[in-house]
């Protein structure tokens, strides 16, 4: 590759408002996002304590900041019930469930592939 064609090919990525890894991937990217994504997508409607439970290492305020942000983003939704006590579950939205075989090639390629980066 020249370096007109690599000077060309990394414009796409310059653009602050165009570009789809700093406006689309960036939202779902880090590894709280994911995981939470991972576990409604095998858990349809789970309750936030329920979450908590599968990713113990994830604290209570950053669950719910990233849970906030997913549902900000279209990816999950919020349900409340009106019952004493109340009571919160998530799920993933039809754009959600979109993402999700994208994830599952991810996942996929981080297991067949995990004892090899682990060892770097």
């Amino acid at each position: 590759m020249s370096r007109l064609q690599l000077k060309e090919n990394l414009k796409k990525y310059t653009g602050i408002d165009s570009c789809p890894i700093r406006n689309v991937i960036s939202r779902f990217s880090g590894k709280w996002s994911m995981l939470i994504l991972c576990v409604l997508a095998e858990n349809p409607a789970t309750r936030f304590n329920e979450i908590g439970k599968a990713i113990p290492d994830l604290s209570p305020k950053v669950l719910t900041e990233t849970l906030k942000n997913l549902e900000r983003d279209g990816l999950i939704s919020r349900h409340l019930y009106a019952e004493i006590p109340p009571r919160v579950e998530y799920s993933l939205t039809p754009l959600g469930k979109t993402l999700i075989p994208h994830l599952e090639n991810l996942i996929g390629w981080a297991i067949d592939n995990f004892d090899a980066i682990k060892a770097e």
